[in-house]
């Protein structure tokens, strides 16, 4: 198996999902894609597959190995890309001035719930 091919179904699996392209899959099919949903259950099953059209069942307990630290190395780089939006969210408030997480409502609105910080 090449591990490059691996490094890249790593990162779909994790990409995919974290950009919210299977979340708008699911939207227009109308159903729960579950194992597609998961970025570690995506990139374990992906890498298993990818294995076994390979024809590597002889070498199955290497496979079963190589997919779950493939799954596990998933879930660092969501982490990592996680970690890239909330930068990237920082740098492009102080670029453009906005705040997003300030309350939308006017301070002289009659309605003094609607100015109470959200918890």
């Amino acid at each position: 198996m090449n591990w490059i091919d691996i490094a890249s179904i790593v990162f779909v699996c994790v990409t995919m999902n974290h950009l919210g392209l299977i979340t708008a899959i699911e939207s227009v099919i109308k159903n729960r894609l579950p194992i597609l949903n998961c970025p570690k259950c995506c990139t374990f099953w992906g890498v298993l597959l990818y294995g076994l059209a390979a024809n590597h069942f002889e070498e199955i307990l290497e496979l079963l190995a190589i997919s779950f630290l493939a799954s596990y190395i998933a879930l660092w780089l969501e982490l990592f890309e996680s970690l890239i939006d909330t930068l990237y969210l920082r740098l492009y408030e102080i670029a453009s001035g906005y705040n997003h997480n300030e309350a939308t409502t006017s301070p002289d609105d009659s309605d003094s719930a609607s100015t109470l910080p959200k918890l």
